[in-house]
């Protein structure tokens, strides 16, 4: 099992799930109805509002970003160098144990 922790913003709210490996990180989220992950694109990288916040030490364990998910990340409210699209990170052993950070605008 795969471990996943979502925390808020504001670090007041926090869910963990235990998934299988399979699938991407924004379908799991929508799976489980984080609050903060509203993939309104469904994954076509289109939206961006399944963009998250990793920790520096994951962001450099993370695979490199296309050009097309760099470019969309320019345009989502609140852009910080540490965003990834959810729905271009696949659920494996690889994040084992990772935390995304919600941004406050998608809440």
């Amino acid at each position: 099992m795969v471990k996943i922790v979502f925390e808020s913003h504001d670090g007041s709210e926090r869910t963990e799930l235990e998934l299988s490996p399979g699938g991407s990180v924004m379908e799991a989220a929508a799976a489980n109805n984080i609050d903060g992950i509203l993939a309104d694109c469904g994954g076509s990288m289109v939206c961006g509002t399944c963009h998250a916040f990793v920790s520096p030490e994951w962001f450099e364990k993370l695979p490199e970003q296309s050009e097309m998910e760099s470019a969309l990340l320019e345009y989502v409210p609140d852009p910080q160098p540490n965003a990834r699209l959810c729905c271009q990170l696949e659920v494996s052993d690889a994040i084992d144990g990772i935390t995304f950070t919600l941004p406050e605008s998608q809440r």
